[in-house]
C-alpha cells in the first residue's frame, strides 16, 4: 500500500513540476505570488478560527486586599455576632448549602437535599469530598454537633432562634436530617450555617468553648484556609492573611489569596483605601462613596432587605389608634426626598413593610404629586382634629404655630409625641428631617437618642416609646411574622408597631407553611397590602448595600445580600487571572 501512494505522490508533483516549467517567466511569478497567497490565505482562515473556538476563562492567582471596621472576636458560625465576625466566618467556614448569585439556597457542601411533603423532615447528602482545612472527613456528626452547639443555651449563640425545635440527626457518615416541629419555609437559609469540626471542639465546656483560640485561629470547612495573622503592639490583630482551600470541595477559589485589614472606624479605612493599603471595604457613608464614584472608583450597589420606618405604639400613646393620624403622618413624609437628599440615591422609596429584591416586594404605584403638608392637614380634619393657632408673641411670630386638638374619651387631646431612635449619623439626619416635616405640619415632636444597647434594653424591649425610627432585617425570604404577627407584640418579638390583625396573622402563617416560592410570595403580598392600608407605621427606604472593589475583579455577582458577610457567599469565583481555552473544554460546574 506504502508503495502504491509513494507512486501517485511522485507522479503528481511530476505533473505539477513539468505544468510549471512550461510557464513563461511571468506566468512563473504569478503562479508563485498566488500559491504564497493561498497559503497565507489558508493560515490565516486556520488561525481565525483558532482563535473562534478559544474562550476566556478564569484562572488561579492573583489576591485581593480587604478593609474591615471592627476587630473579629468569634470567627465562628455558632457565636459570629459583629459584622467583622461575620465576614471572617463566611470566609474560613461553610454550611450545606450557600447563597447563589440569584439569592436562592443551592447545595455547597452537601451534594443534594429532599424535603417531605409536609415540609417538616429535611434529609442532607454531603459530599464525599468535603474536608476541614486540616484534612479531616466532614462527617454528619459534625453537622449535628454544630447545630446542638447553636442551639445549646449556655453559649448563647446569636443562630439559637434559628434552630430552636429542630432536631438533628446523622442517619449514617454522610446523610443527615432536620425535623422541624411544623413547616417552616424558610428554613433552608438555615442550613448555610458554616460547620464546626466536632473533633476540635467536642471536649470543650460553654465556658472554655466562648473563650478557645481556635475562634482567633479557627480551622474552618470554607473556601479559605488561615495562612497568618499579624498582631498590632497591643495584641489585637490587625489584619489575617488567607489562602486558598485547594481541597475545598466545590472547587478551589480562582483568587489564590485574601488579606483582610482591620480598622476602628470609616476614617481609617478610607485613610487606609487612599493609600492603596487596601483595594476593597463596604461599611461606608453614601456621602463617601458618592465622592469616590465621582473619582472613578467602582461602587456596587446592591438592594438590602431591610425596612426602615417610624412604628407607631398604640399601647403607650392611644392618638395613634386614630387612623387619622396616623395617615396623615405617612401622607406629611416625601420618601423620595429622604433616599435623594440624605441616602445621595443609594436606596430606594418604600410603602410597605416588604423592601425591594425580597420575597412578594411590589412596586409601588407612581404617585401624583401633591402638596403632601396640605393633603396631611385636609386628613387630620377629616378626622376632625381642629386646628387653634397660637397667639402671636414677641418671642414667636410664627403665623403657623398652634395645636391640633380632638376630644377622644372624654378629655381634650393634643397631637404630640416622642421620636426614639439610635445615636447613629444615618439615622440622626432621618429623624430631623421627619420631626422638621411633621413640626411643619404643626406637631411638636421630641427627638429622643440612644446608644445600640440602650436603644434595645431600655427603649425596644420593655416597649417604652411613642415612635421608634428603626430598621428591620426582613431577609430575603420575607419572613414577616415576627415583625407583624400579633402573638410577637411583646418581648422578645420584633412587633414593635403592636400591629394585631387576625386576618394577616392567618395569611402570615399561611406563608410560613408554604413551599411553593409563587405561592408564598403571593401570600406575603396579600399581607403587606393589608399592613400599609391600616398604617401602623410610616415606610421610609430600604437601604442599598455598597461595596466597593477593584476595577479588575471579575466574576462578582452579588445579586442578593441580607448580612453584609454574604457578599463573600460566592468568593470561589472570583478571579483576577484568565486563560484561553478551547470551548469544547469548558464546563460551568464548580
Amino acid at each position: 500500500m506504502k508503495p502504491l501512494l509513494s507512486k501517485i505522490q511522485s507522479s503528481f508533483f511530476t505533473r505539477i513540476t513539468t505544468i510549471v516549467q512550461s510557464f513563461s517567466r511571468k506566468e512563473r511569478i504569478a503562479f508563485f505570488i498566488a500559491l504564497w497567497i493561498a497559503i497565507i490565505g489558508c493560515a490565516t482562515l486556520g488561525w481565525i478560527a483558532n482563535i473562534r473556538a478559544l474562550v476566556e476563562v478564569p484562572s488561579y492567582g492573583g489576591s485581593l486586599s480587604e478593609g474591615i471596621i471592627g476587630t473579629p472576636r468569634f470567627i465562628n458560625p455558632v457565636l459570629a455576632v459583629s459584622s467583622a465576625d461575620r465576614d471572617m466566618t463566611t470566609l474560613l467556614y461553610a454550611g450545606l448549602t450557600r447563597i447563589s448569585e440569584n439569592g436562592d439556597i443551592v447545595p455547597h457542601l452537601a451534594e443534594n437535599y429532599t424535603v417531605s411533603n409536609n415540609g417538616t423532615l429535611y434529609t442532607f447528602t454531603l459530599r464525599d469530598d468535603a474536608l476541614f482545612h486540616d484534612g479531616e472527613a466532614i462527617t454528619a456528626e459534625d453537622v449535628v454537633f454544630t447545630v446542638g452547639k447553636a442551639q445549646d443555651s449556655a453559649l448563647k449563640s446569636p443562630r439559637r432562634a434559628n434552630w430552636d425545635g429542630v432536631s438533628a440527626e446523622a442517619i449514617d457518615e454522610r446523610t443527615v436530617t432536620f425535623t422541624l416541629p411544623e413547616p417552616y419555609a424558610p428554613f433552608l437559609s438555615n442550613t448555610t450555617l458554616g460547620i464546626l469540626p466536632k473533633h476540635i471542639w467536642n471536649n470543650l465546656t460553654a465556658e472554655e468553648f466562648s473563650f478557645s483560640q481556635f475562634n482567633i485561629e479557627p480551622i474552618g470547612s470554607g473556601p479559605y484556609k488561615l495562612d497568618a495573622m499579624k498582631r498590632d503592639a497591643s495584641g489585637i490583630q490587625s489584619y489575617y492573611d488567607l489562602k486558598a482551600f485547594t481541597d475545598f470541595a466545590p472547587g478551589e477559589p480562582y483568587l489564590s489569596r485574601i488579606r483582610v485589614h482591620f480598622y476602628d472606624n470609616e476614617e481609617e479605612l478610607i485613610d487606609a483605601y487612599e493609600k492603596n493599603d487596601i483595594e476593597s471595604m463596604n461599611a461606608v457613608s453614601p456621602d463617601t462613596v458618592a465622592s469616590l464614584e465621582e473619582e472613578g472608583a467602582r461602587v456596587l450597589r446592591i438592594p438590602l432587605p431591610r425596612v426602615f420606618g417610624v412604628f407607631f405604639n398604640q399601647d403607650q400613646a392611644n392618638i395613634f389608634t386614630d387612623s387619622s393620624v396616623r395617615r396623615a403622618l405617612d401622607t406629611a413624609i416625601n420618601t423620595d426626598r429622604i433616599v435623594r437628599d440624605i441616602l445621595l440615591g443609594y436606596g430606594t422609596a418604600i410603602h410597605s413593610p416588604v423592601p425591594p429584591g425580597a420575597l412578594g416586594y411590589t412596586s409601588p404605584e407612581e404617585d401624583t404629586p401633591i402638596d403632601t403638608l396640605a393633603e396631611a392637614r385636609t386628613i387630620l380634619e377629616d378626622g376632625n382634629w381642629e386646628w387653634t393657632p397660637s397667639e402671636p408673641t414677641e418671642e414667636n411670630l410664627d403665623p403657623v404655630t398652634g395645636t391640633w386638638q380632638k376630644e377622644i374619651d372624654d378629655s381634650i387631646r393634643t397631637l404630640s409625641f416622642s421620636l426614639a431612635t439610635s445615636n447613629t449619623p444615618e439615622l440622626k439626619t432621618v429623624a430631623e428631617y421627619v420631626k422638621s416635616t411633621w413640626e411643619a405640619l404643626g406637631i411638636p415632636v421630641t427627638v429622643q437618642y440612644y446608644e445600640a444597647g440602650d436603644l434595645s434594653s431600655q427603649v425596644i424591649r420593655p416597649r417604652m416609646y411613642d415612635t421608634l425610627l428603626f430598621g428591620e432585617i426582613v431577609g430575603r425570604d420575607s419572613d414577616l411574622f415576627a415583625f407583624w404577627h400579633s402573638s410577637q407584640r411583646n418581648d422578645p418579638g420584633l412587633n414593635v408597631a403592636l400591629y394585631a390583625n387576625i386576618s394577616v396573622d392567618d395569611v402570615l402563617e399561611r406563608a410560613r407553611e408554604e413551599n411553593e416560592r409563587e405561592l408564598r410570595a403571593e401570600l406575603i403580598a396579600e399581607a403587606a397590602e393589608e399592613i400599609a392600608e391600616e398604617t401602623p407605621a410610616v415606610f421610609l427606604y430600604a437601604p442599598d448595600f455598597l461595596y466597593i472593589l477593584p476595577e479588575d475583579m471579575r466574576g462578582v455577582t452579588i445579586g442578593s445580600v441580607t448580612t453584609p458577610a454574604e457578599r463573600f457567599s460566592g468568593i470561589g469565583d472570583w478571579h483576577m487571572e484568565t486563560e484561553y481555552i478551547w470551548s469544547v473544554f469548558t464546563t460551568t460546574e464548580r
